[in-house]
């Protein structure tokens, strides 16, 4: 009895050491560092989100529903979400097979894969946009066999998935690379040991684990899928009407000094933003609570 009081006595005292270990400084210091950051906050993120939304509705919300159902913005939000639509699914295969390989097999340049994944992180979007150009442009590698086939890429619709599909290729195997390591194969080797095929295995044991990790890159994935900007603006040719995403359509209407359309259709992105960290802190709460139900 004796050595169990003690064995408490000493764990209350471990816990309460490490309650503060990491506010040894003084009072000051906390608040200083909370005020430095609560400043870079308002100033760099708060200010110029109302902002949006305070010229959005500046002349109004006639002027601003008109601005978001003339042809051209509703052409820009259309393009937009289908391109989305196609890029979030072609990211999600590759990033689930691409984890898988990773994780559960080895092979001959498996560490050349992990490399290649980060690329669009450290390639300029508009370096990627130019590559595209390179390639399927008219002057290039594939132009003339293209013109020949009365095929379309750059300055079209597929130019434009294309260079959504780069620029979010790494979020979903980013995700899923790390969370399925930790986890390990034993559960999956199990299954296979009790009968599962590769499927079964996949879909009742692997898929289960991963699922908050995934949700999270695909949320991930379409937030930047729909805001995109440099690599977008190289393939597209804005042309207006046609191949103009939402962020194009902003460019276009704020250089032709159309302030209220402009910011109207930017306050839609800056709601996908919000929408973004909204479901992303739902997940989080979601992940943390079905971590501590299983300790």
């Amino acid at each position: 009895m004796a050595a169990a009081t003690t064995l408490h006595a000493a764990a209350d005292v471990a816990a309460r050491f490490e309650g503060r270990a990491a506010t040894r400084e003084p009072a000051w210091v906390k608040w200083t560092i909370i005020a430095v950051s609560l400043t870079f906050f308002v100033l760099f993120l708060l200010m110029p989100l109302i902002a949006v939304f305070v010229e959005a509705l500046r002349k109004g919300w006639d002027t601003y529903l008109a601005a978001l159902v003339e042809p051209d913005a509703l052409s820009a939000i259309k393009l937009t979400l289908i391109a989305a639509v196609i890029a979030v699914p072609l990211n999600l295969t590759f990033g689930v097979s691409a984890a898988w390989a990773i994780t559960k097999f080895n092979f001959r340049g498996k560490h050349v894969l992990i490399t290649l994944i980060d690329l669009p992180f450290s390639v300029s979007p508009v370096v990627a946009g130019l590559i595209y150009v390179l390639v399927f442009g008219a002057q290039g590698w594939f132009g003339p066999w293209l013109q020949e086939h009365d095929l379309k890429i750059i300055f079209a619709v597929p130019g434009i998935v294309l260079a959504t599909v780069f620029v979010t290729f790494p979020f979903i195997a980013r995700e899923l690379i790390p969370l399925m390591q930790a986890q390990g194969k034993e559960e999956e080797e199990a299954a296979v040991v009790l009968g599962a095929n590769g499927w079964q295995t996949f879909w009742h044991v692997t898929l289960p684990n991963i699922k908050w990790g995934l949700l999270y890159g695909v949320i991930l994935t379409n937030a930047r899928a729909m805001g995109e900007f440099g690599a977008v603006s190289v393939v597209s040719g804005h042309i207006r009407g046609l191949t103009n995403t939402m962020p194009l359509h902003v460019e276009i209407l704020y250089n032709e000094y159309q302030f209220a359309a402009a910011f109207a259709v930017a306050s839609l992105l800056a709601l996908l933003a919000l929408v973004t960290l909204g479901v992303k802190t739902w997940i989080e709460h979601q992940a943390s609570k079905v971590k501590d139900n299983e300790e």
